[in-house]
């Protein structure tokens, strides 16, 4: 029992760690699956090039708008807001743009992986290189007068000139050469952003901590609260329903308390609020919006807020 509750200690203080872990796993997984199970090049001079450079960047665009489908802030930011149009539009412009750059960050993370596993496997890349002209004409020179004829049949082993067949291992090594160049550049810049945005923090490492732990337990007390409340209304109409009877009256919020708290989070120095929920139910006028006022702000390090949903992906 001791063992299981470490476990889940663990998965809690770093489930968004293990997330990324696993996507990373699983996209790689998949990359190699695919290059050894799926793809098998044509060697065409017509088909190499958008053979190859279809199973190395199609895949990655479905894994970077899957990441967006998978996002609860994607649909935290879009249910209601062409509903909500007319008066406030698509978002608070500069606000909302930020959220996207900050969803689009984290979406990227399984596509870079695919093509970074892809490149260094190097099947996608000689597929797709040995049927460019660009390539064949700075690759053949100084070789047999054939060269960029036989150049799209390297990657089936079937060139017939030796010199032209060893070019394969040059392919390999351009693609391996930037599959790390890549990897490098990626871990540089998530480096620098998580240190510019830990710096630019405004609230300390401990607080940051306690945010997240409340947002936790706010979850999860708002989903068992809902479903009380829920099963409640739920129970009172059928009975209701079946004895020809009228209903007790239930108190549930309206459709704009909903949307004031569904609406995207922002900090504000001079008020200390840990969500929109928490915002909303200490705001001193009933009738006040608490979607924006002076000061407020997108703050990057403490994007996680929105993505504390009280629904799962799967239930969306």
């Amino acid at each position: 029992m001791e063992k299981f509750r470490a476990v889940l200690d663990l998965h809690l203080k770093h489930h968004s760690a293990l997330g990324f872990c696993l996507v990373t796993l699983l996209t790689a997984g998949g990359e190699r699956i695919f290059s050894a199970v799926v793809f098998q090049c044509p060697c065409s001079a017509a088909w190499n090039q958008p053979y190859g450079l279809v199973f190395l960047l199609v895949p990655a665009l479905a894994l970077f708008l899957l990441g967006y489908v998978l996002s609860a802030r994607t649909w935290r930011l879009l249910t209601g807001c062409c509903a909500r149009s007319a008066g406030t539009g698509c978002g608070a412009g500069l606000r909302a743009a930020l959220v996207c750059a900050q969803l689009s960050a984290a979406a990227a993370v399984a596509p870079l992986t695919w093509v970074a596993v892809a490149l260094l496997g190097g099947a996608f890349y000689e597929c797709a290189a040995s049927g460019s002209a660009f390539v064949a004409q700075h690759l053949c020179v100084g070789r047999d007068s054939s060269c960029a004829v036989q150049l799209p049949l390297v990657p089936c082993g079937q060139a017939q000139a030796p010199d032209v067949q060893n070019l394969q291992k040059e392919l390999k090594a351009q693609s391996q050469v930037l599959g790390w160049v890549l990897i490098a550049a990626v871990i540089l810049v998530l480096l620098i952003f998580v240190s510019i945005t830990r710096c630019l923090s405004p609230i300390s490492f401990l607080q940051l901590k306690f945010w997240k732990i409340y947002l936790e337990q706010e979850k999860q007390i708002l989903k068992s609260q809902a479903t009380e409340h829920a099963t409640q209304l739920a129970k009172e109409n059928i009975k209701c329903f079946f004895e020809c009877s009228h209903p007790k009256e239930y108190h549930t919020p309206s459709i704009k308390d909903w949307h004031q708290i569904s609406s995207l989070y922002t900090f504000n120095p001079k008020e200390q609020y840990y969500s929109i929920l928490h915002k909303y139910v200490n705001r001193k006028d009933r009738n006040q919006s608490i979607k924006s006022s002076e000061g407020d702000a997108v703050v990057p390090v403490l994007g996680f807020v929105d993505s504390a949903d009280m629904n799962s992906i799967s239930d969306l």
